[in-house]
């Protein structure tokens, strides 16, 4: 069971790094993960003022939150993605490359004013399917 990227000469090509859509066959575990944040397991939150280092922190959370769950970043299919700043999406994009190797996954990201903490630059939540065992 794999994923699928879904691409049309209909829409605009993606400006960032996400698919149009992606496709997997409904069987397996779906996995919610709720929005992470650059918060460290110490409690700490890492780069402040430095939305690379957020979102290398988000994503290193997301990549923990699938592993145990038994799955891969490749397993996360959807992602929506919320910033304080959207004169930084080729930065966050820059550092989703690195993470999401493999066929990206749908994403939406939105501008917000606030977060629930005043020095988080970024939060993600994710949607993974994982194959039956």
């Amino acid at each position: 069971m794999g994923k699928k990227q879904i691409s049309t000469g209909a829409l605009r090509s993606p400006n960032g790094h996400f698919s149009q859509a992606t496709m997997i066959a409904a069987k397996g575990q779906l996995v919610f993960i709720s929005g992470m944040t650059a918060r460290r397991p110490d409690g700490t939150i890492a780069g402040v003022g430095d939305i690379e280092v957020q979102t290398r922190q988000v994503c290193e959370n997301l990549k923990s939150a699938v592993e145990t769950a038994g799955g891969t970043l490749d397993d996360i299919c959807r992602v929506d993605v919320f910033i304080r700043n959207m004169e930084q999406f080729e930065k966050i994009h820059k550092i989703r490359r690195e993470y999401f190797t493999g066929i990206p996954p749908a994403s939406t990201m939105v501008e917000v004013s606030k977060m629930t903490s005043p020095d988080y630059l970024i939060e993600i939540n994710a949607i993974a399917v994982l194959p039956d065992a």
